[in-house]
């Protein structure tokens, strides 16, 4: 029972409730800056092909793993965004190899399912699908990142230095009145003693 006493005695004292108040707050506050730093990047990164989304980097295969779900037809790490109907198209043929374009609903029925099946494993990045496979340096969520921190860290930083200031300005307000009531108290027994 001791156990329980010291734990609702810890979290029932101020600064423990304050702290979790803080939290909540540091945590909508993330949220709002992420909101904020993704805004401000899509604007400056207008003109980057599939803006901030689009700064990945797909590293080199080290096993066949890597390697993508057919190579030779053109679905290897990555693929541009608008070759994707084709690579569905090519997908079908070579399972579908008895089926084309003249046999109408069952060739469109094997297109969208070819699509389907690329869509399950590749990830789209801007406007570049990468093999899930395949390792990736997300370069947009790491600038995304640095920049969510600097802005934390210069509000923190503000908002620090503001109660800095009032905490001083409050001690030397407190020392004039202090100074004050010191004299008025002495003012009276100078005067009872003459």
């Amino acid at each position: 029972m001791g156990f329980f006493k010291d734990f609702k005695a810890f979290i029932s004292r101020g600064n423990v409730l304050d702290m979790a108040v803080g939290v909540v707050i540091g945590n909508a506050f993330g949220a709002i800056v992420t909101a904020l730093v993704n805004i401000l990047l899509s604007v400056c990164l207008w003109g980057v092909p599939g803006g901030l989304k689009g700064l990945v980097t797909v590293l080199p295969a080290a096993n066949n793993m890597q390697k993508g779900m057919n190579a030779s037809i053109g679905l290897g790490q990555k693929f541009a965004a608008s070759e994707l109907q084709s690579l569905g198209e090519a997908l079908a043929k070579v399972n579908y190899p008895s089926l084309s374009e003249a046999d109408g609903a069952a060739w469109v029925n094997a297109v969208e399912g070819a699509k389907g099946a690329i869509l399950g494993k590749y990830t789209l990045h801007g406007s570049t699908y990468t093999y899930n496979m395949s390792a990736v340096i997300d370069w947009g969520a790491f600038i995304n990142a640095i920049i969510s921190f600097l802005i934390i860290a210069l509000v923190l930083f503000i908002i620090v230095r503001a109660a800095n200031k009032a905490a001083e300005k409050r001690a030397q307000f407190k020392a004039k009145i202090d100074a004050k009531n010191a004299t008025e108290e002495e003012a009276p027994a100078e005067e009872a003693a003459e």
